[in-house]
């Protein structure tokens, strides 16, 4: 009988809560261990820290007598925050992020020792990128990529070491990290963006994308997430049977929050003030020991910074803890699965949200004009928008448990669908004095009062109208939101620039008024987007017949949904807007097919692992218990045992029919992994694991989880649901 079980939940039970000293206010905490605007005030020159502003806000390149000032304003600033290394922290294709650390120290010719660092070292180093995804941009042997520094994310000390946040390219100049096509991404829509806002505001003279993410996680005790090799080897239980009492009585969705998991938050959230993470929720999730925190909105580069870098801080303070946290999108079966949700929308350098109404007409209708193109953008790319969120993960959570289903669609609400059936009536060409009164008092007008009662919410839509931004609800958990970031403002981008065209060219060969031409552009919009607004069940079996009907995509794995990023269609896209070369994007299909396949292989040899090694051993016994039970009775009672032994019997029976099944399915699909093993196309290998491989896996977890409840739970090798989800 194995005991690791048992020890692990012995220990469990035996922790003390860690104790946490929050360390005075939040405000006076945060970004201490930044070197941000504040810090470049003290520690630059004034030519030094016009340069670097600059480049923040333009994208201008920093001179290298500048960058030299720079690296030694930093290091300066570093060492007296007690840092004693620096590291490129940069973004390659595996979805989380990278480091390299090398000392403030170096040799003189003499001998002598000194702290070094120069601009040489800031903008530009040269890590081994052979290891790396590339999707065979780069040859093993080739390992040489660079990483260049990312002026418009601030550097931060973690601990003891500078991390200076940067890309990373290959030697011919390719991307092989999330951050560079991001970053172009987010250039394309400041430029498209700020041309028509320009329309309504002349002052305008750059847009940013904003990004406020929500981030789903599970808490477990460490000793029990470790004394199960799912969890440990695959972030999820691939066995288990469900809890008496899971999330039925939905007590737990902004409950209390259980002692030990509150502590964790606490000394989390003050080390991410300090690294100037502008965590500002934090509460209960609807699962058992599934919790939420979410910051302040900021810049999407930045944003996607935070998030990353805040996922590398939970780990480590989960461990201080005692606890594991799980990122996986679904960790748990027949409990709710873990997203990411991103809120986005435009701000211009003036302060204005582009997806919030004002005050006036002339303001509404801006507010319209980038609310119906990002309709519009949606709707011509729902398909590629929907790769952006595919993986192995997020495959088992959507379409459950109140996730979004894999079927692109969006809820704006009863009012504002009204507010865009009003618009489709508006006149083409000239409008009457008696239309254009009628639009901007009683349609446009009344935006902000609409939206002020506006309280609809739709959990189970993709991508939803909030008040005064989008929200993108099907990324995962483990996401890096760089993915679906990059997409939606390459898409809104291209969108905005067909937009500018329509117009201008209304004004400038039909002598349209400006919001004349205006009015008939987006009326067109919102006859040809209106299949993708959907406010209604989006897991019903109507929807996805009407979504069919709509000719909708319906990409239900990571596969299927991979397959528009090499499309015609995408592959002009991304490289008219300058997000993407073809290279790239081929690459990075590559690159995602590979990471699917791998997930799925991993999780089949875990299968096998547990199976063979823990399962099996385990039930059988037990099963020889009751064998010996049953020859004993007989030996006594002779002929009459069959009475008294029926139901140990029937036990016997139930158990040999599952082992027997439980091993022919298991060796079924170990037989279709070797199969799908000896494909050589990443294309085909990818469809094979999740067509031949992955369906035996429900198969092998329903026996299984039978299994778990007839033996003796003295018996039974894995921690169970029930021990797994009780941190209090």
């Amino acid at each position: 009988m194995s005991r690791q079980r048992f020890d692990a939940i012995a220990e469990s039970r035996k922790r003390d809560r860690v104790s946490v000293d929050e360390q005075g206010r939040r405000s006076e905490l945060f970004a201490n261990n930044v070197f941000n605007s504040e810090r470049m005030l003290q520690y630059l020159t004034k030519d030094a820290l016009a340069s670097v502003q600059s480049a923040i806000f333009s994208g201008s390149k920093i001179d290298r007598k500048i960058a030299d000032q720079v690296a030694e304003a930093m290091k300066c600033w570093a060492i007296e925050m007690g840092a004693t290394h620096y590291t490129h922290w940069f973004q390659p294709l595996t979805g989380a992020t990278a480091e390299k650390h090398d000392a403030f120290f170096d040799l003189m010719p003499d001998g002598r020792a000194l702290e070094k660092f120069g601009g040489g070292q800031l903008v530009q180093q040269e890590p081994d990128a052979s290891s790396f995804p590339s999707g065979g941009i780069r040859n093993t042997f080739e390992a040489r990529g660079y990483t260049a520094w990312d002026p418009t994310s601030p550097a931060f000390v973690y601990d003891t070491t500078l991390c200076i946040p940067t890309i990373f390219v290959s030697y011919t100049g390719e991307a092989l990290d999330n951050k560079a096509p991001l970053l172009r991404a987010l250039g394309a829509v400041d430029e498209a963006a700020t041309a028509v806002a320009r329309y309504f505001d002349k002052t305008v003279v750059k847009v940013n994308a904003t990004l406020g993410w929500e981030q789903e996680y599970f808490l477990v005790d460490k000793e029990l997430a470790f004394s199960r090799i799912d969890i440990s080897l695959t972030g999820r239980t691939l066995v288990g049977h469900s809890a008496a009492k899971g999330q039925q009585l939905d007590d737990h969705y902004f409950g209390v929050i259980p002692l030990r998991a509150i502590n964790f938050m606490k000394e989390l959230e003050v080390e991410c003030m300090r690294l100037g993470i502008p965590l500002k929720t934090r509460h209960n999730e609807v699962a058992p020991n599934q919790f939420e925190l979410a910051p302040v909105y900021e810049e999407a580069n930045l944003a996607v910074d935070h998030n990353l870098l805040l996922m590398d801080v939970m780990d480590r303070i989960a461990d201080r803890h005692h606890l594991k946290v799980l990122f996986h999108e679904k960790p748990f079966a027949d409990i709710n699965g873990s997203g990411k949700h991103n809120n986005w929308s435009l701000a211009t350098d003036t302060g204005v949200n582009l997806l919030s109404p004002g005050s006036t007409p002339m303001k509404n209708l801006q507010f319209l004009t980038f609310f119906i193109n990002t309709i519009k953008a949606v709707d011509t790319y729902e398909e590629l928008l929907r790769s952006s969120i595919a993986s192995a993960g997020n495959d088992h959570r959507l379409g459950s448990n109140e996730a979004p289903p894999a079927i692109f669609s969006i809820f704006v609400g009863k009012q504002l669908s009204s507010v865009l059936d009003e618009l489709e009536g508006v006149s083409k060409g000239k409008l009457s004095p008696e239309e254009k009164t009628e639009l901007k008092l009683n349609v446009v007008g009344k935006i902000p009062e609409i939206l002020l009662d506006n309280t609809d919410r739709n959990r189970t839509s993709p991508f939803a109208f909030t008040g005064n931004k989008f929200e993108m609800r099907g990324v995962g958990s483990k996401t890096n939101c760089a993915k679906p970031m990059t997409i939606l403002n390459t898409i809104v981008a291209k969108q905005l620039q067909e937009f500018k065209k329509e117009v201008d060219a209304l004004v400038d060969k039909k002598s349209l008024k400006k919001d004349e031409a205006v009015f008939n552009v987006l009326r067109e919009y919102i006859k040809t987007s209106k299949r993708i607004r959907f406010d209604g069940d989006g897991y019903s079996d109507e929807w996805e017949k009407e979504a069919k009907r709509r000719k909708l995509s319906n990409n239900k794995n990571t596969p299927q949904a991979l397959q528009v990023l090499t499309s015609k269609e995408s592959l002009n896209l991304f490289e008219s807007m300058g997000v993407m070369s073809e290279k790239e994007v081929v690459a990075r299909q590559e690159v995602e097919l590979e990471a699917y396949i791998l997930h799925i292989q991993i999780e089949g040899r875990v299968f096998n692992e547990l199976v063979y090694n823990h399962i099996i051993p385990s039930v059988i016994e037990y099963q020889n218990i009751l064998i010996k039970n049953v020859l004993g009775l007989k030996e006594i009672y002779g002929a009459v045992h069959r009475k008294l032994t029926d139901g140990q019997s029937g036990i016997i029976e139930q158990i040999a029919e599952h082992v027997t099944e439980l091993k022919k399915q298991t060796d079924a699909m170990i037989d279709a992994r070797r199969k799908a093993n000896k494909l050589t196309d990443t294309h085909k290998k990818a469809f094979a694991y999740c067509d031949n491989v992955k369906p035996y896996f429900d198969e092998i977890r329903m026996h299984c989880d039978k299994l778990e409840r007839l033996v003796d739970n003295r018996f039974w090798p894995l921690t169970k649901y029930r021990e797994l989800l009780s941190i209090k």
